[in-house]
Formats: structure tokens, sequence, C-alpha cells
């Protein structure tokens, strides 16, 4: 059974930050980044269990994939699959994320 990936306005919105900031340096790299993040939420249709438990949750539904040093955030519920953030691996999760993570 496959699974609808839906993005949250604010995880499109991290995209392009991350993007913006890459491109300063680099607009190849920058489209390198935002193509293989595409890419591996495309893959969640099929394996939404693929990625780890998010160790600041422990909840078997919120999960993560990291793609370059970056952490894509999603939750699964029902037949679907939320991309609720994509954050730096070295930023804190907590507080600036709880909102969107524990309300989904």
């Amino acid at each position: 059974m496959d699974y609808q990936v839906i993005w949250s306005l604010e995880a499109l919105d991290d995209i392009e930050e991350i993007a913006r900031y890459i491109e300063r340096d680099s607009h190849f790299y920058a489209a390198s980044v935002v193509t293989r993040i595409l890419q591996k939420t495309i893959h969640l249709k099929t394996f939404p269990f693929s990625g780890r438990v998010v160790p600041e949750e422990m909840d078997e539904n919120v999960r993560e994939h990291f793609i370059f040093s970056y952490r894509v955030i999603y939750e699964i519920r029902e037949n679907f699959v939320y991309v609720l953030a994509v954050v730096h691996g070295k930023r804190m999760l907590y507080p600036e994320f709880e909102d969107r993570i524990k309300n989904g």
C-alpha cells in the first residue's frame, strides 16, 4: 500500500531557506541538496517506516531521515506521511520546532 506524502507549509519554507543559504556559495550544491531531500520523501510513499524514530519524541510514528546534514522529520498517520520540518542536524529541535512536531 502506498502512502500519500504531504508537505507542511513550514517544511517547504525550510527547504527554501536552506536553498537560499547554500546558494550564497554554490547554486549547484543548493540544487543538489534540495533534489536529494525531495527524492528521499518520494521514497516515503512505499517505505514510511524506513526512517529512525526521532529521539526527542520516542514516538514510533514520528521519524526522520538524514540527507547530508539535514534532518527530514515526518509523521505517519493512517495512509499519510506528513513532512513536518527540515532542520540542520546541529540545530536544537526544541523549543523552536516543538509546535510543528507536537501538533503535526
